[in-house]
């Protein structure tokens, strides 16, 4: 996925805008570019679809709620969004840490029973590798290499530096390497190097 860029992030606040003037439209189609990656990056932060519609849900709700005051303050409504989801997911992690985690069911796709078993085993082995990572290296994984945003937007999601950023995905990503390093033949992945 390409990073969005300015364009996009200057067409979000107008739509947003729009929708704090009371056209339902723009509500409709900043909800469309919105929230599917906002569900994505909940789902994966926190491992159950179901919560992760509930974090979506919450956070696109307080965007309505923020839209007659919203003022370009340099950061574009999505950036704004994920840093809402972050903190929602955040503080569900923090409440079931007493409790035992689970994996979710994941979804089959339409290829052979094949290829669908390998790609489901290969996706939960990186659910579960990406759960096994520290959470704010979980949080820089998804967001660089599965949501596709730029280290500069990440860094306003995090609120942190840019360096940060490319330090805890560099980490992040040695450390799925190294969870997944000895499940390459189970994978079918031992024919490539």
């Amino acid at each position: 996925m390409v990073p969005r860029d300015m364009d996009a992030a200057s067409e979000d606040a107008d739509l947003l805008m729009q929708f704090a003037q009371g056209d339902r439209q723009a509500a409709q189609i900043l909800t469309d570019r919105l929230a599917p990656r906002i569900l994505r990056f909940a789902a994966r932060m926190l491992g159950d679809r179901t919560e992760a519609e509930d974090v979506t849900q919450d956070t696109m709700l307080r965007l309505w709620r923020i839209a007659p005051d919203w003022q370009d303050t340099g950061i574009p409504p999505a950036a704004w969004v994920f840093r809402v989801a972050a903190n929602l997911c955040t503080d569900r992690l923090r409440r079931r840490r007493s409790g035992p985690s689970e994996m979710p069911d994941l979804p089959d796709g339409t290829p052979g029973a094949d290829t669908r078993m390998m790609q489901t085993t290969r996706a939960a082995a990186l659910e579960t590798a990406l759960a096994a990572l520290p959470e704010r290296q979980r949080q820089a994984v998804i967001l660089r290499h599965l949501e596709g945003l730029s280290n500069p937007e990440i860094a306003a999601i995090m609120l942190v530096g840019t360096e940060a950023v490319e330090s805890l995905t560099a980490r992040g990503k040695r450390n799925l390497a190294a969870l997944l390093s000895g499940h390459k033949e189970r994978l079918g992945y031992e024919d490539e190097h």
